[in-house]
Parts: C-alpha cells; sequence; structure tokens
C-alpha cells in the first residue's frame, strides 16, 4: 500500500500532484529553491481551478533530509531531469519512482541513477502556477502509465488508484508507447509551434478553413510524426489532431511549456521532444522534412538568446 509519496519537482505538474495526493497520503516535495520548500511548509498548497483545495506537504530543496516514501513523482523537466535523479543516486531503495516527462528516454535517463522500480508516466492535465502555493488546476485530463522494465503491472494499476482517489484521472496500460507516441506528436507539433510564432494553443491550431490557416500546417506536422510510429510499429493510443482539436475547444488557451520556456529565455525540452522524433524518423527510414524544420527552428530559437 502507498502511504509516503515524493513529488520531486515543483513546477506546475508536480504542485498538480502534490496538491490532490496531499488529500489521500502523506507528501514531502523536493524543491529546487529554499524558500520555494519554505513558502510550502509554511502555507501549504492551494489548488484552484477545476478543484478547490488545500494540501499540507512537508517540503526541502536538500534530497538528504527528504523522509522515506514509497513513490517517487519526479515531476521536473526534462532538461533537469539528470541532475535531479543524481540527487537520489542511492536513497530510497524500497521506493518505486515514476517518470512525468515530455518526449522520450526519461526512463533511461533515472536507470542510470538507481535500481528502483520505474514506471513511465505521461500527464495531459495542465494548469497555471500563480506563486510557489498556489496552482490553478485547468485541463482535468488524464495521466497514463505504465511499468519500465520488469516492474509489476499491479504497481501501475495500484498508482493510477491512487492518483484517482486523490480527484485527478489516471489510467494504468501494460504498454505505454501507444499513448506516450501519441503524446510526443502532439507536444512536438504544438510546442514547437507555439516556441516560433508566440502563439498559445487555442483556435488558431485546428483552423484549416483557408491554405494559409495555421491548422493546416499542424496537420500536416501531425501526419509525419504518425508515419514515423507506424514505421517504427507504433499504434497510436489516441489521434494527435483529434486530441489537438479537442483541446482547442475547451475554453481558455493554454501555453505550452516550450512557449513559457521561450519568452524566459530558458532552455526547453526541444531535445527529448521534436529531437527524440527526429531521431526515431532517422532510424526507421522516415521522411519528415517539416518536422526536421520545426526542430532545427527551435534550437535557432534558443541560440538566439545569446
Amino acid at each position: 500500500m502507498i502511504g509516503r509519496v515524493c513529488v520531486i519537482g515543483a513546477g506546475t505538474i508536480g504542485s498538480l500532484f502534490a496538491g490532490h495526493l496531499a488529500q489521500v497520503v502523506e507528501v514531502s516535495v523536493l524543491t529546487r529553491r529554499r524558500e520555494h520548500a519554505d513558502a510550502l511548509n509554511e502555507r501549504g498548497l492551494r489548488v484552484t481551478g477545476r478543484t478547490s483545495l488545500e494540501g499540507r506537504v512537508w517540503a526541502t530543496d536538500d534530497a538528504e533530509e527528504l523522509p522515506d516514501f514509497d513513490l517517487g513523482i519526479i515531476a521536473c523537466k526534462g532538461t533537469d531531469l539528470d541532475l535531479v535523479a543524481s540527487l537520489l543516486d542511492g536513497r530510497v531503495a524500497g521506493a518505486t519512482m515514476m517518470t512525468v516527462q515530455n518526449g522520450l528516454g526519461a526512463e533511461a535517463v533515472v536507470r542510470r541513477h538507481g535500481r528502483w522500480p520505474l514506471l513511465s508516466a505521461i500527464t495531459f492535465m495542465s494548469g497555471t502556477r500563480h506563486s510557489d502555493t498556489e496552482v490553478e488546476y485547468v485541463l482535468d485530463t488524464p495521466t497514463w502509465l505504465a511499468p519500465y522494465e520488469d516492474a509489476p503491472l499491479e504497481y501501475a494499476a495500484e498508482v493510477a488508484q491512487l492518483i484517482v482517489s486523490a480527484g485527478l484521472r489516471a489510467e494504468a496500460f501494460a504498454d505505454l508507447r501507444p499513448a506516450q507516441w501519441s503524446k510526443l506528436i502532439f507536444n512536438a507539433t504544438v510546442n514547437g509551434v507555439a516556441a516560433l510564432t508566440g502563439l498559445p494553443h487555442d483556435r488558431h491550431y485546428a483552423a484549416e478553413a483557408g491554405p494559409d490557416d495555421l491548422g493546416a500546417l499542424v496537420r500536416e506536422l501531425m501526419n509525419e510524426g504518425k508515419t514515423v510510429a507506424a514505421a517504427a510499429g507504433i499504434s497510436l493510443r489516441e489521434d494527435p489532431w483529434e486530441m489537438n482539436v479537442h483541446a482547442t475547444r475547451r475554453g481558455s488557451a493554454h501555453y505550452p511549456s516550450m512557449l513559457e520556456d521561450v519568452e524566459a529565455r530558458r532552455p526547453t525540452e526541444v531535445e527529448s521532444i521534436n529531437g527524440a522524433l527526429v531521431r526515431e524518423a532517422e532510424r526507421v527510414g522516415a521522411s519528415v522534412p517539416r518536422q526536421r524544420a520545426l526542430y532545427a527552428l527551435v534550437r535557432g530559437k534558443e541560440a538566439s538568446y545569446s
């Protein structure tokens, strides 16, 4: 039974997990900044939007201070994953770790730093972080998870049940790749386009009435991604284009993480998302000229910072 959870990385997604899970289990949080940990310890974590709740958590910015836990949810950005996993090296041998990063390859990064049972996860929920102690829950979409390597499927099912009991949506699978690839194609396209155009994810991404509408390009980019998945033998869990259309009809526009990164002039997750898609296309011999151009342009955007 899972009674103690550690959320590692307290950005938007980590905060949503921590605030909800604190309603049903003991939650510790590993933050990047001491003042963030102090604020959480003093005021707790408030979730607004699609839920309204207050969560009491115990937080620290020092991994050596973490109490033992049963489940670690690694919710940091992909650009920080190797460093964060290294902080856990040799610790909490009895825990199960769950990666919740965009793109591909997060599990292998964590595996280099420990032999914990691993779960792979991707999440479609989203929110807006208003402060160190308040996050708004915007999209109440699910987290999909599955065992990695030899972790039992029962672990994934138990974690999914825990997340659902906390008021979030989750589903466990024996194989995450069909869902992971649906999210990869969606993310590579929407995040990349947002980073270059400055547009949040809104109605423009699904507009196809005219030949110069942005949705036409978005569909072509997603079709290239679907070609790669098919060549790799992946049957997609969801159609990325339908995911895109559905998200644009949910109301308020969403700011993709790469757009937030570009506006803050910080590194994006382009390598683990767009780069992973392009490299897989090379491996299976698929032609993806639009996705390749998008990848190069986002890399160029990052280079422009200096």
